[in-house]
């Protein structure tokens, strides 16, 4: 997903001043924000990541 389209689905779920956030920051953001563990590109869950239904799943843990 662009930038563009992360700031989008940001703001629709109230995150504010998405201008200020890097990409990953962004999508932590919304990670949170859809009640999932804030794990983005983060090393944490890149093989045992129990997020399925994470809209970023296929892209952190490649």
């Amino acid at each position: 997903m662009r930038l563009l389209e992360v700031e989008r689905k940001a703001r629709r779920l109230g995150v504010k001043d998405t201008w200020k956030y890097s990409k990953d920051q962004l999508i932590r953001s919304v990670q949170r924000a859809e009640g999932f563990s804030e794990c983005f590109a983060t090393g944490r869950t890149k093989n045992t990541c129990d997020q399925l239904v994470c809209s970023w799943r296929s892209d952190c843990v490649r």
